[in-house]
Formats: structure tokens, C-alpha cells, sequence
């Protein structure tokens, strides 16, 4: 199935089910009234959001309309928890490099996390503001799911039945507060925003064999007014799986259902993929040509996000954000 958050006027949305050609949509309200509530009572909705979604893709529904990504708010408009990880460690290598920090000691034992800003996200299509553009603003591309209850304590091996459904992530970051907030050791608050998600969350079976049941294995594409950044494979080089970062999150606590949890922006080994984010650009020119030439976003500019299946239909939507800074 594909999900997704209609504006309304209010915090929440209106939960809404979109075709699996991303064409037509009709609200399920009367199933529940929000993508909240619809991840708290999964067990007993899920059967009836099926029916609808069947007929939907089969056209037999007379208060069906088109689909309009720009009436959309995020999925999930605001959540409980927002969790990432960075278990690309090219990236977070990267990252540290960039700005003259050494790699944690345990880095390779157990997954790097951070508790997000989950009171507000974006829209697919809303402009990102940022106070000020001397900030570095960058986007990072990502894959995010979205659990049901979690149990605190819950293992490796119990932990992907708890996975319902997965979007796109465009974790937005301030790379130059990055350099004075993090050495301070007490994680994020300045340099990470609020983050955009895709149009619409998808269930588990509308990745077919892509998903192997810890990960997703599709290329992310992303780029920057029209010109395309990177596209790598999700699967490829993911050291710690979402397993791992489920796991590592519900060791101490419990997490409740909507919890959202991304894996940190998606890179490769193999540089020939591009790059997720303008930070790893920068390096790799750095390190090639003795200088750096892709600037950070200024405003007017223009980031996309998209993933598409073999046949070439984009599966969540697309990020499509333009950038405006004060």
C-alpha cells in the first residue's frame, strides 16, 4: 500500500491512500483519520486499507481524484520520535574529515544515533527557510522507516517484524554548525532542522525482492536544480542494517509506534555513484582537484529526491524542495 497526509489546515493531516502509479488517491478517514492513528491500530486497519487500496489501483471507486503531491503534507506531519542513524561509514567518515574530527573508537561495534527535531517535518514540495545562508545549508539523502510498538530490549532477530512501512528522507543539515555544536559532546540541536520526507510511506510488499527483509536495495537519486548529484544503492555498503538501528534504539527504552528511523545519508564506496549530500561533493573535489567547487544550497535552489523501481515508476514520489534563506 501507499499512504500518505493530505493538508487540512490542522497539525495532522487527513489520511489518505494513493495508487500504486502514484495517479489517483481517496481519503480512508472513515478507517482512520490519521497516519498516527493508523500506525497505533495497524493489526486491526490493515486489512481494511487493503480492500480499499485493491480497489483504488482497479479504478472502482467513485470518490477517487487525481493525484496532487503538492496538497501533501509529510506522511507522518509530525511524530513521536525521529531517529537517525549513519551507518554509511564512507559518509561519516566523510563528514568527520570534513571537519577535522576523528572517528568514534566503537564505530564499527555499534550503530551512531541521534534524536531529531519531530515536532514539525516539511512537505515533499514545501519550501525549506533557513535563517542564514553563511550556515552551509546541505541536504542529505536518505531511506527512513516507520515501526509499530517497539518493546524495549527487543533483538536483532525480533526486530523486523515491527517495521510497517518505509519513505524517503531528506535529513537537512548546517554543515558549519556542525563544526562548533558536535565537539561540545552533546550531540545535534542547531545544526540539524527539520527534515522532509517523500510524498508517500509504502508497506513493506511494494518493494517486491528489493527488500531483503534488513534493507532496500534500489539506487537513491538526488540532485540539485536538475543536475544529478549521486544515485547509490541503498543496500550496498550499509555496514549496520535497519535491524541493528532498531535494536540499538530499543535497547533501554521502548519505541512507540510511528517511531520513525533513518539509516543516514547513502553513500558508496565506489565514487563512480555520486554522492548523497553537498558535503561529500566538496570533499571528493577537495581531495581531486586541491579545491572545492559545488557550493552549499543558496536561495532559489531547488533539491530533489527520488526513487525509482526496474520499470522505471517512481516508487515514494519525489522530494522536490526549493530553498529559501533569510
Amino acid at each position: 500500500m501507499k499512504l500518505a497526509s493530505l493538508k487540512t489546515g490542522g497539525r495532522d493531516g487527513a489520511l489518505l491512500m494513493v495508487s500504486k502509479d502514484l495517479t489517483r488517491a481517496v481519503l480512508v478517514t472513515k478507517i482512520a483519520k490519521t497516519m498516527q492513528e493508523a500506525i497505533e491500530n495497524w493489526a486491526s486497519i490493515k486489512p481494511n486499507l487493503e480492500v480499499v487500496y485493491e480497489q483504488l489501483n482497479a479504478n472502482t471507486l467513485n470518490d477517487a481524484f487525481e493525484f496532487d503531491v503538492a496538497r501533501l503534507e509529510s506522511p507522518f506531519p509530525r511524530s513521536y520520535q525521529f531517529l537517525d542513524g549513519s551507518v554509511y561509514l564512507h559518509h561519516m567518515e566523510k563528514a568527520r574529515k570534513a571537519r577535522g574530527a576523528e572517528m568514534p573508537p566503537n564505530y564499527k561495534t555499534e550503530p551512531l544515533m541521534y534524536q531529531g527535531l519531530s515536532d514539525r517535518f516539511c512537505g515533499p514540495t514545501e519550501t525549506m527557510v533557513f535563517p542564514d545562508a553563511t550556515l552551509e545549508p546541505d541536504y542529505e539523502a536518505e531511506v527512513a522507516i516507520v515501526v509499530g510498538d517497539v518493546p524495549m530490549g527487543t533483538s536483532k532477530a525480533d526486530a523486523g517484524k515491527h517495521i510497517k512501512l518505509v519513505m524517503l528522507l531528506n535529513d537537512y543539515t548546517l554543515r558549519s554548525l556542525t563544526k562548533t555544536e558536535l565537539p561540545k559532546g552533546f550531540g545535534f540541536m542547531q545544526a540539524k532542522p527539520t527534515s522532509a520526507f517523500s510524498p508517500v510511506a509504502v508497506t513493506l510488499d511494494e518493494l517486491g525482492d528489493k527488500w531483503d527483509g534488513e534493507k532496500l536495495h534500489l539506487p537513491l537519486i538526488s540532485g540539485i536544480n536538475g543536475k544529478r548529484m549521486g544515485q547509490p544503492n541503498t543496500g550496498k555498503d550499509m555496514f549496520f542494517t535497519y535491524l541493528d538501528l532498531i535494536e540499538h534504539a530499543c535497547r533501554t527504552r521502548s519505541l512507540s509506534a510511528g517511531t520513525i528511523i533513518g539509516a543516514g545519508s547513502v553513500t558508496n564506496q565506489d565514487e563512480a555513484s555520486g554522492f548523497g549530500c553537498v558535503a561529500e561533493a566538496r570533499i571528493h573535489e577537495q581531495m581531486v582537484h586541491g579545491k572545492a567547487s559545488t557550493p552549499f544550497l543558496k536561495n532559489g535552489d531547488e533539491v530533489y529526491i527520488d526513487m525509482f523501481d526496474d520499470h522505471g515508476q517512481s516508487i515514494f514520489g519525489a522530494i522536490r524542495q526549493k530553498i529559501k534563506t533569510l
